[in-house]
């Protein structure tokens, strides 16, 4: 991981690429003050004041700029971030790491912040330190109904990967399934696929079919390396559906499957085995379209 000063560097230069001068002198003036200051009440002020001074809009970051990004830090993923996120960001890495310090600051924020603040906090973790210590507060986050919150936990975040034990990991992966949330954007999904989270996704598919509704196409992702007779069966429900986008979600699912089962089922589905080799159907399309369908 890159040093403070070379990720604050980072998102100052991002900032005045964006934002008016007003405001980047503002930011500037705000990280310099909250350097030196003895009280809390300067940072929190900052953080609570930037929304007067940065807007809510998307990075969209250059890949140039998500290049630079990822050196920074092992899997960094900003590109989801907006302009005032990034300038709390940047304020949060000016407070001085005395560490009972910073815990009673971040702390409070975390606890009292609203939901623009609490965003940018968790989006945050893989930029923070003493991150291990930070997991607890993590995996009390993800326990939030609001999408906008848990998506800065799950979603374009390396944090959970990286810390969550298997138990609250399969719980992330599920609630984001429950929520319908985007798995594409899930950070190394597939290295921390588990054959207990390949069951718990066939049961909660199970139950969707049992109550007449459908399953999220992105979900049998999560079984294509434990694939048994009982993924198999219900790959085959999968692929006599109806909805297109599931019989590719299902033909997938098999194609990384070695056995002679698999084979036999993705017979008679020449033109979408043909797509999936050419990488034209893959799971980040699916996801992708799955998202867009839905609205």
């Amino acid at each position: 991981m890159a040093s403070d000063i070379e990720i604050k560097s980072f998102l100052r230069k991002i900032i005045e690429n964006r934002a008016e001068e007003k405001s980047s002198f503002w930011l500037r003036q705000k990280a310099e003050q909250i350097e030196s200051s003895s009280t809390n009440s300067t940072f929190f002020l900052a953080f609570s004041q930037a929304s007067r001074f940065f807007k809510k809009e998307n990075l969209e970051l250059s890949t140039e700029e998500k290049d630079q990004a990822r050196n920074l830090a092992p899997g960094f993923d900003p590109s989801h971030w907006d302009l005032l996120q990034t300038a709390r960001t940047c304020l949060l890495l000016h407070f001085p790491q005395e560490k009972e310090k910073w815990f009673t600051a971040i702390n409070q924020l975390f606890e009292t912040g609203d939901m623009y603040e609490q965003q940018a906090l968790y989006a945050a973790l893989p930029l923070m330190p003493f991150q291990e210590e930070l997991l607890p507060r993590a995996i009390d986050g993800c326990r939030t109904n609001m999408t906008l919150i848990f998506d800065a936990i799950a979603l374009n975040n390396p944090f959970p990967a990286k810390y969550f034990p298997e138990a609250n990991w399969n719980q992330l992966v599920l609630k984001s399934i429950f929520m319908q949330r985007p798995l594409y954007r899930i950070k190394r999904l597939d290295e921390r696929r588990n054959p207990a989270l390949a069951d718990i996704a066939s049961d909660f598919a199970h139950e969707r079919w049992a109550a007449g509704r459908d399953v999220m196409p992105e979900l049998w992702r999560l079984v294509v390396p434990f694939i048994n007779e009982k993924f198999v069966a219900d790959l085959k429900k999968v692929l006599a559906s109806n909805a297109q986008l599931e019989v590719e979600a299902g033909l997938l699912a098999l194609f990384g499957c070695k056995s002679e089962v698999a084979k036999q089922l993705l017979q008679g589905h020449n033109e979408e085995v043909m797509a999936i080799e050419y990488g034209e159907i893959n799971w980040d399309k699916i996801g992708k379209d799955f998202q867009e369908k839905k609205g």
